[in-house]
């Protein structure tokens, strides 16, 4: 395998044809259309399969249909409209009735972070439906002062936790490889999030694993919540050639990088006989009660003391979305990179969705947050992501630049800007349509 070669020089001329002809990463539609409801665009890719994901991964996006309407307001007017919950609920019931124990064991399983929605799930599944979760939690890559308080107010609360918290080493060389291949910080804890529930069930025998809402709520197909039971290619696989962490193949993980096969072993999915074998089901929650996140805030707040961030988290407005861990920042950063989609647009459409605002309130707020970059933590991950020779004597060989810092990362994101969406203006880099103009 080649070293990795630093990635200063751009060609611009790409960004200089004419619309018609202009690059389109990532298999992403060439025309950038908006909801007409929300603020997403049909550039936000669907939640995808880490293990498969490559340099050469294209994207499935959200669906807009006759309308001009996304699949995600379509779902939420069909959970204000259409769905049964009182009949949703009377089957949570039976699956609970069905899998309930009273002799000291647990009887389900529920991951998370000790976020909003994981409490939710977590304290409504124990106090209201007479369940034993186990909480299961795959470490953030470095906790924020108020998520490491929200994790241990989840516990405080009644729950037994299995914090699995990998090899710090592994986790930055894995990030460092994702943010080099994908720009895509977020995906070492992904891989965990995704996997580590399932697995931890085989482990204890137990059959039963909830998670929160289905990805559906936020732009996967609207046909994804007609089950309520998540998709195994999510969390399995049976064929060890198909995996890749950090856009690597794992024999060259070992062979190039100095991996030893056990230090990726928390990464990798579930075997699918196991599953079978053991009939681990996997459901969403959010399939039987009306998932709404503001809601989930509040009884998170007043069940659990549940600590909203301090400040405004960069990007974005709002400051009790998914703020466990320092490295969020940077992850949206990067969607507003790849898919011109912040953080701002995300948050907003769903507030939209659920009328808490209005759309042109969403539109303002996407113009004056979307895109802004994570000051508060960048000298820490840079540190983060940083590959020493000290500290990886073999991995930092495959580096021309090891050592990470803002003028590399921002080479980096120049590389993953697609020419279809940004053009350059003045020395500065401008979205080529965003929903406020």
């Amino acid at each position: 395998m080649n070293i990795y070669k630093a990635q200063y020089d751009l060609d611009l001329s790409k960004f200089q044809d004419s619309e018609e002809s202009l690059e389109t990463k990532y298999g992403l539609p060439a025309q950038v259309k908006f909801c007409k409801k929300c603020v997403i665009s049909n550039q936000r890719p669907n939640s995808s399969v880490e293990y498969k994901h490559t340099k050469d991964s294209t994207k499935q996006t959200i669906n807009f249909d006759e309308e001009g309407v996304c699949d995600a307001c379509r779902l939420a007017e069909k959970k204000k409209k259409t769905i049964d919950w009182t009949l949703r609920e009377k089957e949570l019931k039976e699956l609970c009735d069905k899998h309930r124990k009273n002799d000291g064991s647990y009887d389900c399983v529920v991951p998370g972070s000790g976020g909003k929605d994981s409490f939710y799930a977590a304290h409504m599944l124990k106090y209201k439906y007479g369940m034993h979760p186990l909480t299961v939690t795959w470490a953030p890559h470095i906790y924020t002062t108020w998520g490491w308080h929200n994790f241990q107010a989840w516990i405080g609360a009644g729950f037994d936790n299995f914090l699995c918290t990998p090899n710090a080493k592994t986790h930055r060389l894995l990030t460092r490889l994702a943010v080099e291949n994908l720009f895509h910080p977020f995906q070492a804890f992904m891989f965990g999030q995704k996997a580590l529930a399932p697995k931890m069930a085989l482990l204890h025998n137990i059959p039963l694993v909830f998670f929160g809402e289905n990805e559906a709520e936020y732009g996967n197909p609207i046909s994804d919540t007609e089950t309520a039971k998540r998709d195994w290619k999510y969390f399995t696989s049976e064929d060890r050639t198909q995996i890749y962490l950090g856009g690597v193949s794992l024999d060259s993980l070992e062979k190039d990088f100095g991996v030893d096969s056990v230090e990726f072993a928390p990464y990798m999915p579930a075997n699918p006989e196991d599953i079978q074998k053991k009939k681990v089901e996997v459901h969403y929650l959010g399939y039987y009660l009306k998932w709404h996140p503001q809601e989930c805030y509040y009884y998170a707040v007043e069940h659990g003391g549940f600590q909203a961030s301090p400040e405004r988290t960069p990007g974005t407005y709002s400051k009790y979305n998914s703020i466990d861990d320092r490295i969020d920042d940077f992850h949206y950063y990067t969607t507003h990179i790849k898919f011109g989609i912040g953080r701002a647009t995300y948050d907003a459409a769903q507030e939209i969705r659920n009328e808490e605002i209005t759309r042109e309130e969403g539109v303002a707020l996407v113009k004056k947050f979307d895109g802004e970059f994570p000051e508060r933590f960048a000298d820490e991950i840079f540190r983060y992501l940083s590959i020493t020779e000290k500290e990886f004597p073999i991995a930092h060989r495959m580096f021309e630049q090891p050592i990470m810092d803002r003028d590399y990362f921002m080479a980096l994101a120049d590389q993953f800007r697609s020419p279809h969406l940004w053009k350059r203006e003045n020395d500065t880099w401008k979205l080529r349509h965003t929903v406020y103009e």
